[in-house]
């Protein structure tokens, strides 16, 4: 196994023909979770990716199921729920600029998650622990089952990424600011958005975020800046890596999703740091290209093709 993760997967509802829900007689049915947005992308560029959660005993559970393992995600510690509902959640991309996104999510499933869930021995077969501030932020026990994962990642020498991915509807800005920093604090490599470093930090300037996460302890900070690109921070060096531009951001939502499966996938492949950087970049440009939560993140023959002809570009400038 190359990369585990853990999280909440829910049924995603966009309306078909108005982009507002007040309006909407139709919907299409598909699913969403950073989590498994991450997982699905680096099964794609051709890694062995596992996913722990809940579902509900449900017929949207079972479908989500059979979805994710038919994207050759491993889904064997992924446990059924009778008790609790699977979540959904509705988005109305009203332009490529201003997304809505509501949750119906509160008591599910995948918030019942506990630290007995987590198998030690399938941790440690991992390379990579990929872990999101939406888990702790579910419940209770889901923050206690994100410190175990973690604690048992590192007692097997199974590097920690840690993306903030803050999601303010979720828990209370004191609580997600105290938890966040906790877990960065933990974590090997994080991966917040500048945005985030400013609510962990009340700090924008991206030297300075680098700084301080380094000072938390993680060994490599790399920070997204959106069109232009991401910084990569260690103790040794700092550099931005010039992100891919788009011409047209379809769906903005899962971007950073994509940028994550590229960066874990190029450090599985061994790249340098900034080349790893650099495929995230690219990966997070094309997730923006296509609706939909995972739907634009490519297969290597297509990230390849999509990375090339932009270095064509760039020399012809």
């Amino acid at each position: 196994m190359d990369v585990v993760t853990l999280g909440e997967t829910m049924v995603l509802f966009t309306p078909e023909i108005s982009p507002l829900m007040r309006y909407a007689a139709s919907y299409s049915k598909k699913f969403g979770g950073a989590e498994t947005n991450v997982a699905i992308g680096i099964t794609r560029l051709g890694h062995k990716v596992g996913w722990i959660s809940r579902v509900g005993q449900d017929e949207f559970g079972k479908a989500m199921l059979s979805f994710i393992r038919g994207e050759g995600v491993d889904v064997s510690q992924v446990h059924f729920d009778p008790g609790a509902p699977t979540g959904l959640y509705f988005k109305e991309v009203r332009s490529g600029d201003c997304v809505q996104v509501q949750y119906y999510r509160k008591g599910s499933a995948a918030s019942r998650l506990i630290p007995e869930d987590i198998s030690e021995e399938y941790i440690a077969r991992a390379k990579y622990l990929h872990i999101t501030g939406i888990t702790p932020a579910l419940s209770n026990s889901c923050y206690e089952t994100v410190i175990k994962t973690i604690d048992l990642a590192k007692k097997n020498k199974v590097k920690v990424v840690f993306d903030p991915n803050l999601r303010r509807k979720l828990w209370s800005e004191d609580r997600a600011r105290e938890v966040l920093v906790e877990i960065a604090a933990k974590a090997d490599i994080v991966l917040p958005g500048v945005d985030e470093g400013k609510f962990m930090f009340n700090e924008d300037d991206p030297e300075q975020l680098g700084k301080l996460f380094l000072q938390l302890g993680a060994k490599l900070v790399v920070l997204k800046v959106g069109a232009k690109g991401a910084y990569y921070f260690t103790e040794a060096k700092s550099e931005l890596v010039k992100g891919f531009p788009v011409d047209r951001v379809v769906d903005p939502v899962g971007a950073g999703d994509g940028f994550a499966a590229g960066f874990i996938s190029g450090l599985l492949e061994n790249l340098s740091i900034d080349q790893a950087v650099r495929k995230g970049n690219a990966v997070g440009a094309m997730a923006t290209m296509i609706p939909g939560d995972f739907e634009g993140l490519p297969e290597m023959e297509e990230l390849d093709s999509f990375m090339n002809q932009t270095a064509r570009e760039d020399i012809n400038r």
